[in-house]
């Protein structure tokens, strides 16, 4: 006999192998409540405190091209689900390609042993779920066409060539020109026995340069990105000709630099992705798995002085556009704004779900993962430095001599907030003014003192498109600042 899947009536544990439902396959949609809410229902009745799926569809693709030729095109389409099984602090997450009631079953049933948890017996009443109604982000806000609407395989190349030309016609010296693009579009279901059950449509994309110039020993290598969250004309709407210009210039400048003499220096961070240090030095100490790890020096720190008076900062998911910002978490928390510091005082942690329960921070929206493959953990969205009082003309006027850094790039960060980033662009500050261009420049610190040294900042905000990696994969996140000035730090150089 096979029975029906009807939310009102009351089902017995020997009768779900029985069970059928008909779900849209090629979209999340109310149709999926039903067995979502029944599997809910069995995860309860086996003794979790609380379950959670996560279900998720995915068309991505990237483009490469390197000097006048496409070297790669790489689509990936994927489709699975993920289920969090909770028990007191103690939670597994288990995760699965299968999408039929079976597999979701199946995904919770091992779930559940992790944990010591067994199904309830034949004859046991499975509890109803009543989900709230689906709450749609994707619908309500006209995403659901957003794929075919954007560029076309084709059109893709035919801009990253044109694009890399215009390199080719503004630099000088070039030895290697790449113009990347990459576009991913993902479909999210969230249902979960608190009642949550949420729906939303993400287009994430980028596309940058990367340029490479070279003059007997000279050297310079300089990169730039864009990113976007929500414009599927957003690879036509790029202004390659002034990116291409800007880049050019920039490494014309660094190719015959002097290099930077080490010491310790007053220095001036640029806005937008000068804002990457806050993020990797003390954005994820404000993480609660960093404090579930005790690995965070400001743990115990809420409602105290961790930074200058100058500082004031954001972790939030609303700014429109931002690589960073998102309709809900993928724990189906509709987006918000995080006060992490105000004038250097710890306002709040940034917390998920299991964050939360363990270590009482309230939820913020920011549980996030990279796919279905990851259970979702404590992750920073839009994360920025607000805007000051001065002017850029005041910072620079404080400074006798020091280093103008315009241009961040890669680095690494200890588990407690000790950094060294290297500075692709910089320049020398003498008298209140830029003077000559500096290469090899690499700055040295930790986070507990850097945050107390940010003494000034602009009025020029600046937000830039990053990549995160963490506990739960690697994310889309904004980092930014206005221009800063830190009184002191140590830059490595010659």
């Amino acid at each position: 006999m096979t029975l029906s899947i009807h939310p009102s009536r009351l089902l017995l544990s020997k009768e779900l192998p029985t069970l059928e439902y008909t779900a849209t396959s090629n979209r999340f949609d109310e149709t999926w409540e039903a067995p979502l809410s029944t599997l809910l229902g069995l995860g309860r009745a086996a003794g979790a405190d609380l379950i959670e799926f996560f279900l998720e569809r995915v068309n991505y693709i990237s483009s490469l091209a390197e000097e006048d030729i496409i070297t790669s095109i790489s689509p990936r389409l994927s489709t699975g689900a993920g289920v969090r099984v909770f028990r007191g602090e103690a939670d597994c997450y288990v995760s699965t390609n299968d999408l039929s009631f079976s597999g979701l079953k199946s995904a919770l049933e091992k779930g559940l042993s992790i944990l010591g948890l067994q199904l309830p017996a034949p004859n046991s009443y499975i509890p109803e779920i009543n989900l709230e109604l689906l709450r749609d982000y994707a619908t309500k806000r006209g995403k659901d066409a957003w794929l075919s609407e954007c560029s076309s395989m084709r059109e893709m190349g035919e801009i990253l060539l044109d694009a890399n030309a215009q390199l080719k016609l503004k630099a000088n010296h070039a030895q290697s020109r790449r113009a990347a693009y990459f576009r991913d579009w993902q479909e999210v279901l969230v249902a979960a026995s608190d009642g949550t059950f949420a729906r939303d449509i993400r287009l994430t994309q980028s596309v940058g340069y990367n340029l490479l110039c070279a003059d007997g020993a000279n050297r310079s290598s300089i990169g730039q990105r864009v990113g976007d969250t929500s414009n599927p004309s957003f690879l036509r709407a790029w202004n390659y000709q002034s990116t291409a210009e800007e880049v050019a210039e920039s490494a014309g400048k660094m190719l015959y630099a002097d290099y930077v003499e080490s010491g310790n220096y007053p220095i001036i961070m640029a806005n937008q992705f000068g804002g990457v240090i806050f993020h990797e030095a003390c954005g994820h100490l404000l993480e609660t798995t960093q404090i579930e790890r005790n690995t965070t020096p400001f743990a115990d720190k809420k409602g105290e002085k961790i930074a200058h008076e100058s500082l004031t900062a954001w972790d939030e998911g609303l700014s429109p556009t931002a690589f960073g910002t998102i309709d809900m978490d993928d724990e189906g928390m509709p987006a918000q704004r995080t006060l992490l510091i105000e004038k250097g005082i710890l306002k709040n942690f940034i917390a998920d779900r299991a964050g939360s329960i363990r270590t009482g921070h309230p939820r913020t929206g920011s549980g996030r993962r990279q796919s279905y493959n990851s259970a979702a953990a404590s992750r920073m969205r839009n994360t920025y430095i607000a805007p000051g009082e001065y002017s850029n003309e005041d910072l620079f006027a404080s400074i006798d001599k020091g280093i103008y850094c315009k241009k961040m790039g890669g680095g690494s960060v200890g588990a407690t907030g000790q950094f060294n980033f290297a500075v692709d662009e910089a320049y020398l500050i003498e008298n209140g003014k830029i003077t000559k261009p500096l290469k090899g420049a690499t700055l040295i610190g930790e986070a507990t003192e850097i945050m107390n040294k940010i003494s000034m900042c602009s009025n020029d905000l600046g937000l830039a498109a990053g990549f995160c990696g963490s506990v739960s994969g690697s994310i889309y996140v904004t980092v930014g600042q206005p221009h800063i000035k830190v009184d002191s730090i140590t830059v490595g150089g010659r």
